[in-house]
């Protein structure tokens, strides 16, 4: 199992949410790192120092992929699929795979398009 980490995930772990970070370093631990994808990190980072030192943190320990033409269609079809409209979340959805975890302080969006992925993807309220 992989968490996936949605900007809700990273916002916690910014206001030092020990919960989310014990379940980050579990991950690490693991030898599994947390995944995310670059659309999320733009919508959290906003120069890394302050506030946001444990956010520079944090993506030091995950794994970002890029949100390229693979990932940006498949998160169009669940797109299509649900008839939602946020394309950030649609990509967290598209990137996590069967009986992984996505971190997040908003799961209604993320669970319609969860339920038209086809996959078991469970959702974890942060």
């Amino acid at each position: 199992m992989r968490l996936v980490l949605d900007a809700g995930a990273f916002i916690a772990l910014e206001r030092g949410d020990r919960a989310m970070w014990r379940r980050v370093r579990q991950q690490v631990v693991n030898e599994s790192r947390p995944i995310t994808h670059g659309g999320v990190v733009a919508q959290v980072w906003r120069g890394g120092s302050g506030r946001q030192a444990p956010l520079a943190r944090a993506l030091a320990f995950t794994d970002i992929v890029g949100l390229d033409h693979r990932l940006g269609r498949d998160a169009g079809v669940l797109l299509s699929r649900s008839g939602a409209s946020d394309a950030i979340d649609a990509a967290v959805v598209a990137l996590a795979g069967s009986d992984d975890q996505i971190a997040t302080s908003d799961p209604d969006d993320l669970l319609r398009l969860i339920a038209v992925s086809g996959r078991h993807i469970d959702v974890l309220t942060v």
